[in-house]
């Protein structure tokens, strides 16, 4: 798949977002390969308290996500001029600007897809401490990305290598 030239000089550092179910986890990944950059889980991200209270059935409020998102700016920071990919729910406009505070040039990839399918994908993972209980809140909490900030939306129909194919142009064309 790594065809085309690099997307810019001085990579961006692209966060991965949608809600739960979305494929950040699967796409993420075939992004950072496809760009050439590290890619980060922001899952990994959580403190042990937050998995805990998600594995339990119980949504985060903010307070539990300040601190992660704080730990996802820093990383993201930290690669600013080398690129990254790393996954951030980022549902709310202010979760995104909490990361942008710590990483001024991030660019996020918005994955959208109709509830059943994500739902129907969230039913087949194994080992995830995100049940499908949540999914209603996760979509009442969802702000998609609004047009003053830097970021793309890509529908999660298809297979992964189609998602990530979209997900390349639709990064390069936000870069030129």
């Amino acid at each position: 798949m790594n065809t085309a030239p690099p997307m810019s000089t001085t990579p961006h550092v692209v966060v991965v977002m949608g809600v739960a179910g979305t494929g950040k986890t699967t796409i993420g990944p075939l992004l950072a390969a496809e760009l050439g950059v590290p890619y980060a889980e922001g899952d990994d991200f959580h403190p042990p308290a937050n998995i805990a209270k998600m594995s339990a059935g119980t949504p985060l409020d903010d307070d539990d996500r300040w601190p992660w998102l704080d730990a996802i700016g820093a990383w993201a920071h930290g690669r600013a001029g080398l690129g990254g990919v790393v996954s951030s729910s980022a549902l709310k406009r202010v979760y995104r600007d909490r990361l942008r505070d710590g990483a001024p040039d991030a660019v996020f990839l918005h994955l959208t897809g109709d509830r059943a399918l994500i739902e129907e994908r969230m039913a087949d993972r194994k080992g995830h401490f995100m049940p499908t209980a949540l999914l209603d809140s996760q979509f009442a909490t969802l702000q998609p990305l609004q047009a003053d900030e830097a970021g793309v939306s890509v529908d999660v129909s298809g297979t992964p290598e189609e998602i990530t194919r979209r997900a390349v142009a639709a990064l390069r064309r936000l870069d030129s």
